[in-house]
């Protein structure tokens, strides 16, 4: 019976994606609605925090607040572009890992597939769990003001001190807060499911990459060990198919990779400008904050930013470090096990892949970030420089 990796792998994913009209498979006439729906309210919202700074005289602490925040939602709206421009991609992929699933006829390629297959699933639902956590927390942070009122009322109510910090915020009339509070919570709500949606299938598909990888490094091993069992007419045929298929499936996961990241090049090199810009932005707006203590509202908003995109760069380096790990892993195997005591042709052709490793191979944006715990380290250094840099500038 044929196992569709959709649906064993994918089934939380396809549920995300269809919340937000992403899912490849499922592109109606109602989802190109929602996606247009996800669209305009992000936009609408970047467009009215900008304008405020059109609209009111305005301080630069002012400036600094209203930046950090749009630029957060720039990035969302960049990352949900990027991958309904590139939807066709995503289906590709999906086509391709059920070809190859479908290919597999070993036990225990089978067993590492589903190992990494299921991984990707368990780091969705891991996800998925503490979206939910944070969304409980943001609805309760929202909603306590007007339950202490009820509880607790006295002259200067708790709702009071909500509504006079938002129209500081935002520099609006009070009249206009439940407007403007509803439109800040329903963006961020459909800003970060979005996120969530499209983070857990990126995830997930390069984790099926990294079980490509392990499966070429099995099938290397395997024949290899055929060889040393004895070395017969009907046992060199094994061997070299088994290499010919380690090669395949090699190949096969380094273009994936890259289709991936080429895919999606130019969009994720502006994210990378945009988010080191805003760690920065994020950084000065906490240092201007004269008591953090007592504007812990603040101080919570520039944290929580922070952390968000720290974790973010982390977590895309850590994948990109993964993947050359990985293929780097291949050849590890190769170079450790006798492959010299296989027969010439079958040297011939471990020797030709053994020359491929001579460049590391890795995945880079734009030419210049090269996906790495050292690109890690990097960025946060930059965003640190650019900190500093307006810091001096003040």
């Amino acid at each position: 019976m044929s196992i569709s990796v959709q649906e064993r792998y994918f089934s939380w994913n396809r549920i995300l994606l269809l919340a937000v009209g992403l899912w490849p498979y499922h592109q109606s006439r109602f989802a190109r609605f929602q996606a247009a729906l996800c669209l305009s309210s992000l936009t609408s919202f970047i467009v009215f925090v900008l304008s405020r700074l059109y609209f009111v005289e305005y301080s630069f602490e002012f400036t600094i607040n209203l930046l950090c925040m749009s630029m957060y939602f720039t990035f969302l709206l960049i990352k949900y572009i990027s991958f309904w421009i590139n939807i066709e991609t995503i289906k590709y992929l999906l086509e391709q890992f059920q070809y190859i699933y479908k290919r597999l006829k070993d036990s225990k390629e089978i067993a590492i597939y589903n190992k990494y297959g299921n991984i990707g699933k368990r780091i969705t639902v891991g996800f998925i769990i503490v979206a939910i956590c944070d969304l409980a927390c943001l609805i309760a942070m929202q909603c306590w003001p007007f339950i202490f009122d009820m509880i607790m009322p006295k002259n200067v109510t708790y709702a009071r001190h909500l509504i006079v910090t938002v129209t500081k915020y935002f520099a609006i009339q009070e009249k206009h807060f439940y407007l403007v509070f509803l439109h800040l919570n329903a963006v961020a709500v459909v800003g970060g499911f979005s996120f969530l949606a499209i983070g857990t299938m990126l995830l997930s598909c390069f984790k099926h990459i990294c079980g490509m990888f392990r499966i070429a490094s099995y099938r290397f091993e395997h024949a290899i060990t055929i060889t040393l069992q004895s070395i017969t007419l009907k046992n060199k045929t094994m061997v070299y198919k088994e290499v010919i298929c380690a090669v395949d499936i090699h190949r096969k996961a380094t273009e994936f990779a890259i289709f991936l990241e080429k895919s999606m090049d130019r969009s994720f090199f502006i994210i990378i400008m945009v988010i080191v810009l805003c760690m920065s932005f994020n950084l000065y707006g906490i240092f201007q904050i004269e008591s953090p203590m007592q504007e812990i509202e603040k101080t919570t908003e520039h944290l929580l930013f922070i952390i968000f995109i720290f974790i973010y760069m982390f977590v895309g380096n850590y994948i990109g470090q993964e993947i050359t790990d990985y293929n780097h892993h291949v050849f590890l195997i190769v170079y450790n096990v006798p492959w010299y005591l296989a027969p010439l042709q079958i040297q011939k052709l471990i020797l030709f892949l053994l020359q491929r490793n001579n460049k590391v191979f890795t995945l880079t944006i734009g030419g210049l970030f090269t996906l790495s715990l050292e690109c890690f380290a990097s960025l946060v250094s930059a965003s640190v420089s650019y900190f500093t840099l307006m810091l001096s500038l003040q």
